[in-house]
């Protein structure tokens, strides 16, 4: 069984930065995706980032892109999101998500095991 636990969050005030952590466990992930949604409050949950954990390939939401930048080590099976010039929009829980596919995808439906998140609050 997957099991992905976030941590990282906190209260930044803009402009600052976060490096989110997922450690997963329960599977060998090589095959798989890894992804960062979030939620804001009265929001619908949305793509952040997505990395194959093989290739190490990302794909980035066009909000985030050029801000975010996501990465895994595969030695601690670690996934991570650097968030960097931090802007009130981003204030949300963030969910890391997985994948049993090496097609990255961008659709919250298409990932099959989610973490409880972990919230990010940015002040302005």
């Amino acid at each position: 069984q997957v099991q992905l636990v976030e941590s990282g969050g906190g209260l930044v005030q803009a402009g600052g930065s976060l490096r989110l952590s997922c450690a997963a466990s329960g599977r060998t992930f090589s095959r798989y995706t890894m992804g960062w949604f979030r939620q804001a409050p009265g929001k619908e949950r949305e793509f952040v980032a997505a990395v194959s954990w093989r290739s190490g390939s990302a794909r980035y939401a066009d909000s985030v892109r050029g801000r975010f930048s996501i990465s895994r080590d595969e030695a601690k099976n670690t996934v991570y999101l650097q968030i960097n010039s931090l802007i009130p929009e981003d204030t949300a829980v963030y969910y890391c998500a997985a994948r049993s596919s090496v097609i990255i995808t961008s659709s919250a439906l298409t990932y099959n095991d989610w973490g409880q998140g972990t919230q990010v609050t940015v002040s302005s």
